[in-house]
């Protein structure tokens, strides 16, 4: 069982406790306050447990050359790249506002630190965790300044190798144990046959000492679900308002009725892992009373008879006898009273018969 520990306040990811659902507004919000508040809402009212943006300051993600580029591309909120990405990025003070309205509306909140200084204020701003994105993940005295500030980490992989991810995890576990790897792919959006969910068991089998969850860019929500029914403790999935929006990630989002739709989804199918422990449940009693069979006498069976596979046979029947897994157990027993043809065959009627603990 993969290690357990709180991501947020009264909220740990691991062991046997639900998924941890994070919406990635990222930024989806097309640099409009008003939108991200209304997308932190919508987050919320879909049941996700965290709705998540992107830091960055500028000038410590990028040069200056690539801040100068030109951007031409319909995606851009401006001329150059550093025009398209001031468009987006939230102030200080905006992002203590979104803060205080996701504390009033009742979900976590918390944000991916895009750069070392992002996440300087990300941790005075005392995000419950820090979200290291996929194109960070190699980026080792990022992530041991990040670990030594001692808030729980999620690590995406996207671009990564696995022996990156063993270096992260060899790097990250002795200074800060509270932290989880997702699976994903960097592609948006993605395509099925580049989801790989099976590095998933991989990263399990590699990593048992903590939860392993995954980060998807694909389109609906099965990929999503099946992740969790693999084991996925942590999933995260990008979010919008209206798919047709300006802005790269807006394909690869989740409208509302598609979030809502896989919240229930993931509940439905951690409700429906249950036990490992197979047994006949309480609910199947009426099923089994109405249509389980039993052992019934295929000719009649005279007192002091010893019984034989060929007297035997198998059909729903009145009263329920034996059942017909212990149809070889009587072979050999002896009869102590007659058994009518297409009678059932019961314990009161077999000499000396132990009876077996059936559940």
């Amino acid at each position: 069982m993969s290690l357990e520990f709180e991501l947020c306040p009264g909220r740990k990811v691991g062991g046997d406790h639900p998924c941890f659902i994070i919406a990635e507004i990222g930024q989806n919000h097309q640099g409009d306050l008003e939108i991200a508040k209304k997308m932190i809402r919508m987050a919320k009212d879909c049941g996700a447990d965290c709705a998540k943006f992107q830091k960055s300051e500028l000038e410590y993600k990028f040069n200056k050359k690539a801040l100068e580029r030109a951007y031409t591309s319909p995606h851009s909120w401006g001329k150059t790249y550093g025009d398209h990405k001031r468009h987006l990025e939230f102030s200080h003070d905006q992002y203590r506002e979104l803060q205080k309205f996701a504390k009033e509306v009742g979900i976590h909140f918390t944000a991916s630190g895009m750069d070392e200084m992002a996440v300087e204020f990300l941790h005075e701003l005392g995000v419950p965790f820090f979200k290291v994105a996929s194109l960070d993940t190699n980026n080792m005295i990022y992530l041991k300044k990040m670990a030594q500030k001692g808030r729980p980490m999620v690590i995406s992989s996207g671009m990564q190798s696995m022996d990156t991810m063993r270096r992260v995890y060899e790097l990250v576990k002795p200074i800060n144990p509270n932290f989880c790897i997702l699976q994903c792919t960097s592609a948006y959006p993605l395509l099925p046959e580049d989801v790989n969910l099976r590095v998933i068991q991989g990263y399990q089998k590699a990593f048992p000492d903590i939860p392993i969850g995954y980060s998807g860019h694909e389109t609906g929500v099965a990929i999503t679900v099946a992740a969790v029914a693999m084991g996925a403790k942590v999933v995260e999935r990008h979010v919008t308002l209206d798919k047709n929006w300006k802005g790269n990630d807006h394909q690869a989002s989740l409208e509302p009725s598609e979030l809502a739709e896989l919240v229930r989804s993931i509940r439905t199918v951690e409700k429906a892992m249950g036990s490992s422990e197979k047994r006949l449940l309480p609910c199947e009693i009426v099923c089994r009373d109405k249509l389980g069979k039993s052992v019934v006498a295929k000719t009649k069976i005279s007192a002091g008879s010893v019984i034989t596979l060929n007297m035997l046979t198998i059909k729903v029947a009145e009263p329920h006898g034996f059942p017909p897994e212990e149809i070889f157990d009587l072979e050999g027993k002896t009869v102590k009273r007659d058994i009518e043809e297409d009678e059932s065959v019961t314990e009161e009627a077999i000499e000396n018969y132990n009876t077996r603990t059936k559940c």
